[in-house]
């Protein structure tokens, strides 16, 4: 049995690098197991495990339900955050690098984190998404204050085609001086995807511009969709 970490550290994240660098996100192997999968589930279920649920449809995001965990978070979500962040943090530099932004990002998460609530960020913003049929998320970014990681991840915990058919995860890149381009992904249960949270640069005539992308999910036709979400910064 391997755990969570290890199955992050074993993907191929120079082919995360390079999808990132071509569409804005990249799909990778599987980093959680179908009992983990179901794990997040029944916890998704467990209210006090939460510090706000949110309803779609009243705010007009959509037609569905997400739930930000609390602090402190479950022991596998922690995990996988912590996973990532040292794989993420050299694509994060690279790309603020390129276009001579700060990069503001320390080498621990925690210390990031830290930052964040020094600067009134301190709502966790790890999530739990739950869509019934008919159920879609309308496009968006998630950003949550001043203190923004330009990367974050989505892991599929149902099986798509046997759980519920529709639900693409969907994402639209506003190019410079260019029609906007739509990004369409199926995640297997357990696989995730890495994906831009605002930007991400692009090469010009003019050298490195900033390429907007915005995320969203497709109508569910049938089933049961539910999908962690894993954000970077926390929220004021």
């Amino acid at each position: 049995m391997t755990t969570a970490t290890e199955r992050v550290d074993r993907l191929d994240w120079p082919a995360v690098a390079s999808g990132l660098d071509d569409v804005g996100a990249h799909l990778t192997g599987a980093v959680l197991s179908a009992a983990e999968c179901g794990h997040v589930i029944d916890l998704s279920r467990e209210d006090d495990r939460f510090r706000t649920t949110v309803d779609m449809a009243r705010h007009h995001y959509g037609e569905g339900e997400y739930r930000y965990f609390s602090y402190p978070l479950p022991e596998l979500v922690a995990e996988l955050r912590a996973a990532l962040w040292p794989h993420l943090l050299p694509i994060a530099r690279d790309w603020a690098a390129r276009r001579g932004d700060q990069a503001p990002w320390p080498d621990d998460l925690d210390d990031w984190l830290a930052q964040c609530h020094a600067a009134g960020q301190r709502r966790p913003t790890p999530l739990v998404l739950r869509y019934e049929p008919g159920g879609w998320n309308a496009l968006h970014r998630d950003l949550y204050g001043d203190l923004v990681f330009p990367l974050q991840v989505a892991i599929a915990l149902d099986r798509p085609d046997v759980d519920y058919t529709g639900g693409e995860l969907v994402l639209v890149e506003q190019r410079p001086r260019a029609q906007s381009r739509a990004t369409v992904f199926t995640m297997p249960r357990g696989h995730a995807v890495v994906f831009t949270t605002r930007d991400r640069p692009v090469r010009t005539a003019r050298g490195w511009s900033a390429a907007p992308l915005r995320h969203g999910v497709s109508e569910v036709r049938s089933g049961l969709r539910h999908t962690l979400g894993l954000i970077f910064h926390d929220a004021a």
